[in-house]
């Protein structure tokens, strides 16, 4: 992946349904370079869908990342339970001391305490420690 690529990415992730006409102007490359190129990361998987962030103004959305301590199991055993809650949009197994990064967004301060609590109550849970969002950049 080159300068070039990023470039795209970082356009296609501000706006999806940016054209090819207007990234090819962009990123200074013909219109059939970008658009090969956009077939290239979309084939190598780099691209993996394209996505409506769609938000409800009456809803407000509350953010957080919770990291969390277990023993004795495997992420994929969490991940599964996991799936019961809609307002998880993202499990991640990471390195280091936590164990997995779990992203959830939902609309009130009550319902990520419940969602939290839930959690607690794995069996091997050891700890949960949440990070609100506070600012949000796109890039």
């Amino acid at each position: 992946m080159d300068k070039f690529d990023r470039q795209i990415l970082a356009l296609l992730r501000a706006d999806a349904r940016t054209s090819v006409s207007q990234i090819s102007r962009e990123v200074s490359l013909s219109r059939s370079a970008v658009a090969e190129r956009i077939r290239q990361l979309e084939e190598s998987r780099v691209i993996q869908g394209y996505h409506a962030s769609v938000a409800d103004p009456a809803l407000p959305s509350i953010k957080a990342f919770l990291e969390l301590f277990y023993k004795d199991s495997r992420c994929q055993d969490y991940v599964e339970r996991m799936r019961a809650f809609p307002e998880i949009r993202q499990c991640c197994g990471i390195s280091g001391e936590t164990d997995m990064l779990v992203q959830v967004e939902t609309t009130s301060m009550a319902r990520l305490a419940e969602i939290r609590g839930e959690i607690e109550s794995y069996p091997g849970m050891q700890r949960v420690k949440t990070h609100m969002v506070v600012k949000e950049w796109s890039m």
